[in-house]
């Protein structure tokens, strides 16, 4: 007969520790602890926390150093602390967390298998209530990156929708605009959702925070305003001002989705169906009727070619059709950066700029702000065909888009964060005359992001040439901003090793 080891122990006291973990719960316990043996937890990574009927997985780790947890006390990361939601100094219970049941799924999937609806709603109910770790998030993302069949992408949508809050609108039209990124400082979503609601279609949009790029929608229109808004506080932005532009993260919209991006973020991991499962999960679960989508094609966007936009095109518009959303996809120039901020402050600042109808405002965030909000206003029964982009423009130059955005940035309140930008800044200089030929845009984000971007708002860089200028040896292409002195210097050093600028001229077409 076998004997288990005996679990029941004494509660342990719960103690807040200043510990920032990201998205993980990570519990805490003594070495030498009243409560528990160490060696018992040896086979586990994960433990259930217990108190009145609640339930928390948390990742577990042991300390030797009781100054910081004694032996009767059990620590919780910040995350875990918040989530828990129980006083210092409750008693909790503490046992071996088994594995979620939904992992065997991912098992299959890592082996081949075709999961089915149910499988995949399994595994997304279980990532947005926090039961896996981020090396089994790693493990789904990986498994099911290059193999999802149409069934499962539709099954991942529906779950991702339904794990969390589904808005539900009265008006018939509720638009919706979305950039599948790739561009560095590509902000026109900014531009365009004042624009759509100073004319009258409702816009309620909800953004993500970046992936892979220096900056995303909600990142930066944080540098202006509240973006953290709950349910309530997003209708009645909406309700006043016809739009806003929040998180979708705080008002619980595709849950898992928030979950899956923050490990895809340090994996630069952001495959085709990923891609349609987090922009659709969001839109279905936001209400939208008309969702137009930006797909930006270059050499070192996300999407390289036509074929490549053509298989993703397809793919959005198959589950847009599947869910009841009119999807319509335009083809996006994005052999180069947008605007000259690469950042979220800097980027806030070219906004604004558009919106102000300042003299040096980029000519290019216009010009493409204003094509893709003509598109979203044709989806106005009552406006004339072929007249979305005359409209557009009439409510940029009058003033009345800049009015609207400034009624959403009221309405949402004051942005907290720091949007100064950084003071250690360095010129990256052209190493021979001639025209710029290219830009690396994957390159030009890695080293904003390098510069610190998006988590420092005045990091970046500021673009100061473009592809067709002309440039003299010694003259300044962009300027980098960090805060960090690490961050800067590495920065620096990779821009020196390559700016991702091509410059040609009559001896070679050389890259500085």
């Amino acid at each position: 007969m076998i004997t288990l080891p005996d679990l029941t122990r004494p509660p342990l006291a719960i103690r807040r520790i200043s510990l920032d973990t990201g998205r993980e719960n990570v519990a805490v316990i003594s070495r030498h602890s009243n409560a528990l043996r160490a060696e018992v937890f040896r086979g586990f990574s994960r433990v259930e926390l217990r108190i009145n009927g609640k339930v928390l997985l948390a990742t577990l780790m042991i300390t030797d150093d009781d100054s910081l947890i004694g032996p009767g006390e059990l620590g919780l990361s910040e995350p875990a602390f918040r989530r828990f939601n129980e006083p210092v100094g409750s008693l909790v219970t503490v046992t071996p967390a088994a594995s979620p049941d939904s992992l065997d799924a991912v098992r299959g999937k890592i082996q081949g298998r075709t999961l089915s609806a149910a499988e995949m709603t399994a595994i997304v109910n279980d990532l947005a209530h926090f039961r896996y770790s981020d090396m089994e998030i790693a493990a789904f993302l990986i498994s099911s990156a290059r193999f999802t069949s149409t069934e499962e992408l539709l099954a991942l949508v529906r779950a991702m929708a339904e794990a969390g809050t589904m808005l539900k609108w009265k008006n018939p039209i509720v638009a919706d605009k979305h950039c599948i990124g790739g561009i560095p400082g590509n902000r026109t979503t900014m531009i365009v959702v004042p624009i759509v609601a100073a004319h009258g279609l409702m816009i309620p949009k909800t953004s993500s925070r970046a992936i892979t790029s220096p900056a995303g929608t909600a990142d930066t229109m944080e540098v202006l305003a509240r973006v953290d808004l709950d349910v309530e506080q997003m209708k009645n932005v909406v309700t006043s001002c016809g739009g806003c532009l929040i998180w979708g993260g705080h008002v619980n919209l595709s849950p898992a989705d928030d979950i899956l991006i923050s490990v895809e973020r340090p994996l630069s991991l952001d495959t085709p169906e990923q891609m349609v499962a987090s922009i659709m999960s969001k839109k279905l679960a936001a209400g939208a009727t008309h969702l137009l989508i930006d797909f930006p094609v270059g050499p070192t966007a996300k999407v390289a070619n036509a074929a490549e936009a053509m298989r993703l095109r397809k793919l959005f518009e198959f589950v847009g059709d599947h869910f009841g959303i009119a999807v319509e996809v335009v083809n996006t120039d994005g052999r180069q950066p947008i605007g000259r901020g690469i950042g979220p402050a800097l980027e806030a600042r070219d906004v604004m700029a558009v919106l102000g109808n300042e003299p040096g405002a980029p000519a290019d965030l216009r010009e493409k702000s204003l094509r893709l909000a003509a598109h979203l206003l044709e989806y106005d029964p009552l406006l004339r065909g072929g007249t979305g982009y005359a409209r557009a423009k009439e409510l940029l130059d009058s003033g009345a888009a800049l009015k609207t955005m400034q009624q959403i940035i009221d309405a949402q309140g004051p942005s907290i964060c720091r949007s100064d930008l950084g003071t250690l800044t360095a010129e990256v200089l052209a190493t021979d005359d001639g025209v710029i030929a290219s830009i690396d845009c994957l390159r030009i984000n890695r080293l904003a992001r390098t510069a610190g971007a998006p988590i420092d708002k005045g990091a970046g860089i500021d673009l100061f040439k473009k592809i067709g200028d002309r440039v003299d040896k010694g003259e300044p292409l962009y300027r980098i901003h960090a805060y960090d002195r690490s961050e800067y210097d590495l920065a620096v050093a990779g821009a020196k090793n390559d700016s991702g600028f091509a410059i040609e001229n009559h001896k070679s077409g050389g890259k500085p």
